[in-house]
């Protein structure tokens, strides 16, 4: 494990490229629109002229094949579990510009896998953050132990609510539970399904407030995506919502999001002092 380790940052320092930035995308609740933010936004991603992997982890419930109009034969549990299998096989490429992994079964277990399990998953996390720009992590909704720990691994938290109560407080939940663990890391907010774009931003500035307020920290918010019948319309055509519908409100408040987010992101080109993905992952498959 120390040689693989040891391999991987070799790899970091000789390539050219920045590793790939992470970015975890939750929701407090379900039902709030968050696997097609998702999936939308990698594309955009992809269509700005980035390598973008969006990585199911959604477990038991992962849809990201059903919005992309897309299927795959193999998950990464396929991959963790069949040593005959090498990454790239599990990798379901160039679908609307980008690709994606499916979770498969399994992967709720992720801290309790066996020491060769966690050791494939690791060797394929260092292949994936060289070969592409961006990894969102499409993760399920709500919050588990397998799923928080996994979340404190990633760079940046992009955490989706809309303007209901119950929704608002889920969100400000599962910020707090991942502040106390880690104080530095970075978040941004999106309201989604908000009537009007003043519903959006004041449900925004009221999450932004609570946070300042009780964890003294600012979170950055990346916009309002309207309600829109849109959305449903291009999920039963199963094709992604900036694809079927390009002139709809939500696609356009969608390319308004990932342009934030990428100018967000530049900003991790800047070298820091904050542990690497990477690292910790290690350090949460491999503490001693």
């Amino acid at each position: 494990m120390k040689d693989q380790a040891y391999n991987l940052r070799q790899k970091m320092l000789l390539n050219s490229t920045t590793p790939a930035k992470t970015i975890g995308i939750v929701s407090g609740k379900g039902g709030v629109g968050k696997s097609n933010i998702s999936t939308n936004l990698s594309i955009l991603l992809g269509e700005a002229g980035k390598e973008v992997l969006l990585f199911d982890m959604d477990i038991g419930m992962g849809n990201i094949h059903i919005l992309m109009g897309s299927n795959h034969r193999y998950s990464i549990m396929d991959y963790i579990e069949d040593k005959e299998l090498a990454i790239e096989d599990v990798i379901c490429e160039n679908v609307h510009g980008i690709s994606y992994i499916s979770a498969g079964n399994g992967l709720k277990s992720i801290v309790e896998w066996k020491e060769e399990q966690k050791e494939r998953f690791f060797e394929a996390m260092g292949h994936l953050v060289l070969k592409y720009d961006y990894i969102i992590f499409d993760m399920g909704a709500g919050a588990t132990k397998e799923t928080l720990q996994f979340l404190l691994t990633m760079e940046q938290i992009l955490v989706v609510t809309t303007p209901e109560p119950t929704s608002i407080t889920d969100a400000y939940s599962m910020m707090k539970y991942i502040h106390l663990r880690d104080a530095e890391k970075e978040f941004f907010l999106v309201c989604n399904r908000a009537e009007n774009n003043q519903e959006g931003l004041l449900t925004i500035s009221r999450l932004q407030e609570t946070v300042r307020k009780f964890l003294s920290k600012d979170i950055i918010s990346l916009g309002v995506l309207p309600e829109d019948q849109a959305v449903r319309k291009a999920v039963s055509q199963q094709t992604p919502l900036i694809k079927s519908f390009p002139r709809s409100p939500i696609s356009s408040s969608l390319h308004s999001l990932a342009n934030n987010l990428l100018s967000e992101t530049d900003k991790l080109n800047i070298p820091s002092e904050k542990p690497s993905f990477l690292k910790n992952i290690k350090h949460l498959f491999f503490r001693r």
